[in-house]
Parts: structure tokens; C-alpha cells; sequence
């Protein structure tokens, strides 16, 4: 088959961006994503010119070659069937079909658009992104729902993954990191669905999110000593709140001699150091066999000697082999957990525990997490648009049967400006950090008490 022929030209890109970029003026969206107005003509084109490409040739092609040849045929075909296209019309009939078989359709413009985050497409003909931290209906418009379903399975074969009526849901990703679920119908009513989650082609670092607006300056140089003092940090957000992109800025204050394994289910961290051990989940197959889940990963992690261990998103039984793996020795790891605020982190995790089966009770599997967690980072998404870091609370002790905590770091609102935008203020909070000890160990005990402002 020609389609499966080519590899996917991805666009460069490193981890998601976590602010809207600088305001620039819109480009109307016509202008970007034409509505198409020959959609018959392009179609019979279309037929006529696959029927024309021998696939074992085109394979040998170059991008440009392939391109020159594309341009060719339709050209000869437009003069055979008196088809009339100025120049422009040719240009992106050719890019259409260039997209269609070495790319990803129609959604090539939106994945080449360094403003857009995420593209979301409900059936063929409505597809959404988010711009600026908004939501937008975009004119990008598939065949019919087969040429969205035949996209979606390019997208999981590219990974070793199917995606059929018979296993209608897959997360996958593209070559450059982006995350993408796949949602097929029966279970998806309005069509084939495609939720992907794109990076910005910058690497977030601190500065950046300071200068953004997404923390303060106090902040940034909090976090990564905390990063390098090996504290053990959980990130908690809703879904879009930049987690990931957290996790990896806060990755690049660890040490390049250390060695580090992530876990995910889709592979979208991108660390800096040279020693990372990156590993994925496999699902079943058809059978029903084969399934290895990130807690079977987190238990072969283990064994293979790391320093710290990153999962990527912690939601299930996992969650107590990763509690075990920050109380024996391995503190400096990192997760990610879907809260709303710090304290419900804190029960998700116990009752991600509980579903372990492990009989422990309920006072035990809270020793354990006072005695692994050292931070949370509570991150959201605005209705601005801005992901701030609204809180960064420590975990001290157990007292009875609740979790004590204390906030170092909170986003304080104070209204909202005309253009829709929330004003507010990074604060610290004063209080002296418990686990000064561990940090001491690194000789950062008075760096951090100057950035929090506290006095030695």
C-alpha cells in the first residue's frame, strides 16, 4: 500500500509549552486552513493520481523528488481532464497530497503551527485547538470519517500499536514526543477522535516560566535546589495544566552523573542528561496477553540500579511500588498526579495504594507517604490561558490519622485586568522548611533560607 510506504516528517519540536507565546497579530483563520471549495475536483484528482505513483519508485524518492513528481502528474492529469487550477490551487493540491501520503492530512498546518498546544478532532469535520491558552474551531476539514480512522491507525503503527473496532482506544505518540489518544467509534460517537498534545520547539526552562508569568523568580531558584537536593516531588494539576513540562524543567537541576529511569505510558519527558533510561507501557494485544503496565516497569526499574526514578503520571496501583522505591534509597524521584489542590494529591495517592490490594491500613499508607513525599507542586491553568504555580506545600509529619502539611509558596489573586487577564502575586510564606537537613547535605541550607527570605 502507498500510504504505509513513508516515514512521518515530524516537526522538531521539545516539550510543551506552558504559556501562551508572546501576543503576535492572528493571521485570519482562512488565511492558515482553507475551507476546501473543490472538494469533487480534488478528489477525482486525487483517484486518478495513485492510480499513476508506482509505490516501490516513489519509495526511492527524495522529499523533493517526490514532490516534482507529485507536481507533474497532477499537472498532466489537470490537462487531460481540462481541469483549470491557478497556481496557488496547485500549490496546495500538491502539499495535500503530499500530506496525505508521507504526513498526517489535514492536520499538517496545525502541527507546523508553533502557537498551537493541543489539536483535538471530533470526526472529520470539527477540529479544535487551543491557542493562547483558548479553545478555537478551526476550518480543517478530513475526507470522511475513514480518512480520519486511516490517520489514527498511521499514527498507532508508527508505535507497534493498533488501533481497530476491536481495540477502539490507543494512546501513541509522534516522532517529536507529541501525545495522542486515539478514541475509535463504537465508543466514540462522532466520529473517529484524535486528542493531541503538542511541545513547544523551545526547552522550558525556569527563567522562561519567570518571565511568563508562570512562577516567581524566588520560586524557580526554590525548586531547583530543591531538584538538586534530591527531595522527592510530586506535581500535582488538572489535564493541560503543564506538568510534564514541569517535571521537565525542574530535571534539568539533577547532577549529569546521575543515573535516571522514567517511566510513562507515552513517552513525552525529555530529559537533558546523558544517563537516562526511558521505558514504556506495552498494552495487551488482541489475545489479551502481553500487558506491561507501569507497575511492572516501576518493580524492573529496581533492579536496575537508578538513581532517581521519574513516572511520568502516577494513576493507579503503581503508585505503591512508587511510594517503596522514595523510602529505600532512591529520593530525588519525581511523579506527576491529577489533583486540584495539594491535599487532594495527598488522597488520590493513598487511594491509588489502596488499589494495590497490599491490606495495608490506612494509618500505614499514610506513614508511607509522609515518609516519601517531601514536596508538591500544585500547578493550574487559569482562565486567562497562564499555567501558574498556585502553591508549593511541604509535607512534615502525621498527626492521629491526618497529613500535616505547610505552604512555603502560594499565588495570591487580586483581580483581573481589562483584557480578561488575573492579576496576583508569588508569595513566600515564611515558614522554615522541615527538611533543611537533606538540603544541608548539599550545602544549600543558607542559599534556600536567602531565596525564601527567612534569616539563618
Amino acid at each position: 500500500m502507498m500510504k504505509s510506504s513513508f516515514g512521518r516528517r515530524y516537526v522538531e519540536t521539545d516539550t510543551t509549552a506552558i504559556a501562551p507565546p508572546p501576543e503576535q497579530p492572528a493571521k485570519p483563520a482562512e488565511d492558515q486552513f482553507q475551507v476546501p471549495v473543490m472538494d469533487e475536483t480534488r478528489r477525482q484528482i486525487r483517484d486518478v493520481l495513485f492510480t499513476r505513483i508506482e509505490p516501490t519508485a516513489a519509495i526511492r524518492l527524495s522529499a523533493d523528488g517526490l514532490r516534482a513528481e507529485i507536481s507533474r502528474l497532477a499537472s498532466e492529469i489537470c490537462n487531460e481532464q481540462r481541469i483549470q487550477l491557478n497556481a496557488r490551487e496547485e500549490e496546495r493540491l500538491v502539499q495535500e497530497l503530499l500530506d496525505d501520503m508521507v504526513g498526517l492530512g489535514p492536520l499538517e498546518p496545525l502541527l507546523a503551527d508553533e502557537a498551537i498546544t493541543d489539536i483535538m478532532v471530533n470526526g472529520p469535520n470539527n477540529v479544535w485547538v487551543e491557542r493562547r491558552g483558548k479553545l478555537e474551531l478551526v476550518p480543517v476539514r478530513f475526507r470522511d470519517n475513514q480518512h480520519v480512522a486511516n490517520i489514527a491507525q498511521r499514527i498507532a503503527a508508527s508505535v507497534g500499536r493498533r488501533v481497530d473496532e476491536a481495540s477502539p482506544i490507543c494512546d501513541a505518540r509522534l516522532a517529536d514526543g507529541s501525545r495522542v489518544n486515539i478514541l475509535l467509534p463504537p465508543l466514540a460517537l462522532c466520529g473517529p477522535t484524535l486528542s493531541i498534545r503538542k511541545f513547544s520547539r523551545r526547552a522550558i526552562t525556569f527563567d522562561m516560566m519567570a518571565r511568563q508569568g508562570n512562577l516567581s523568580e524566588a520560586m524557580a531558584r526554590f525548586l531547583e535546589i530543591a531538584a538538586k537536593a534530591r527531595l522527592n516531588i510530586l506535581v500535582s494539576g488538572g489535564t493541560g495544566s503543564g506538568k510534564t513540562t514541569l517535571m521537565n524543567a525542574m530535571s534539568r537541576a539533577i547532577d549529569h552523573g546521575e543515573r535516571i529511569v522514567t517511566i510513562e505510558d507515552a513517552a513525552e519527558l525529555r530529559l537533558q542528561q546523558p544517563h537516562v533510561v526511558p521505558m514504556e507501557t506495552r498494552p495487551a494485544n488482541l489475545e489479551g496477553n502481553g500487558e506491561i503496565n507501569q507497575r511492572d516497569l516501576l518493580k524492573n526499574a529496581l533492579r536496575m540500579r537508578p538513581d532517581r526514578i521519574i513516572v511520568g503520571e502516577t494513576r493507579g496501583a503503581e503508585a505503591f511500588d512508587m511510594l517503596q522505591a522514595m523510602n529505600t534509597g532512591h529520593d530525588g524521584s519525581m511523579s506527576t498526579v491529577h489533583a486540584n489542590t495539594p491535599r487532594d494529591a495527598l488522597s488520590r495517592v493513598e487511594n491509588m495504594v489502596l488499589m494495590a490490594s497490599v491490606g495495608l491500613p490506612s494509618r500505614a499508607i499514610k506513614t508511607q507517604i509522609v515518609s516519601a513525599v517531601d514536596l508538591i507542586v500544585q500547578i493550574e491553568r487559569m482562565r486567562d490561558g497562564i499555567r501558574r504555580i498556585v502553591s508549593i506545600m511541604e509535607v512534615i509529619g502525621l498527626e492521629s490519622e491526618v497529613i500535616t502539611t505547610q505552604e512555603l509558596f502560594a499565588f495570591r489573586y487580586e483581580g483581573e485586568t481589562r483584557e480578561g487577564m488575573l492579576r496576583g502575586s508569588f508569595v513566600c510564606t515564611g515558614y522554615r522548611p522541615q527538611f533543611l537537613d537533606k538540603v544541608a547535605q548539599f550545602g544549600l541550607e543558607r542559599r534556600l533560607l536567602e531565596i525564601m527570605g527567612i534569616e539563618g
